[in-house]
């Protein structure tokens, strides 16, 4: 099931969840705190690798306010949609996922990242995200593309993206700069067209 306000031109969005039986995708709140410092902090050096560097003040709950202020706004302005994603039955929270960079008019595309908690990683839950949240992107928000770039070393991450039917188009030099370094990626996309019945991905 999919329930949204979500809209970019008619009226400003109010909220957004994306939900199965076993799962739930939603923006961010304050009284997330906890369970994200906790997850985070036991997570550092399975994430540090993938990830930009942290922050002297990563963790603090002052700067996880600063970031949920931060995604409402980005939210409401239609660039991006955070999610952070949990186990319905038990609100138990495994990780993030945010579809961002999101561009309207000719282009009609978006960009996602994630992340997994390490307790939780390699049981299949960000796949079953991105079976939840690929469907928004195309019906709900009516985009075209949705783009991931992933470290070359990655394994788990394009093993991922490919078994979601994501295509491997090409190599981007210097991408981003990951844990302090600019890091070569490759880049992957899915298109609407792609989302057919034969795919791991209903529509």
């Amino acid at each position: 099931m999919t329930r949204s306000v979500f809209r970019f031109l008619s009226r400003q969005p109010e909220t957004v969840e994306i939900a199965s039986q076993h799962y739930l995708l939603r923006l961010p709140r304050y009284a997330d705190y906890r369970q994200w410092y906790r997850l985070r902090s036991e997570s550092r050096a399975f994430l540090e690798p993938w990830e930009p560097t942290w922050r002297a003040d990563e963790m603090t709950e002052g700067a996880f306010r600063s970031r949920v202020n931060r995604n409402e706004q980005e939210f409401a302005s239609g660039q991006a949609v955070p999610l952070f994603l949990f186990h319905k039955p038990d609100e138990t929270l495994l990780g993030g996922l945010t579809i961002g960079h999101i561009r309207r008019g000719a282009a009609q595309n978006c960009m996602i990242g994630y992340w997994m908690g390490q307790k939780h990683a390699g049981q299949g839950h960000m796949y079953e995200a991105l079976k939840l949240t690929i469907p928004y992107i195309f019906k709900g928000l009516e985009l075209h593309r949705i783009e991931a770039a992933c470290i070359p070393e990655n394994a788990r991450s394009i093993r991922l993206l490919e078994k979601a039917g994501f295509e491997r188009e090409g190599y981007l030099r210097q991408y981003l700069k990951i844990n302090g370094q600019w890091r070569d990626h490759l880049m992957f996309s899915l298109l609407s067209v792609d989302a057919v019945p034969n795919r791991n991905l209903p529509l």
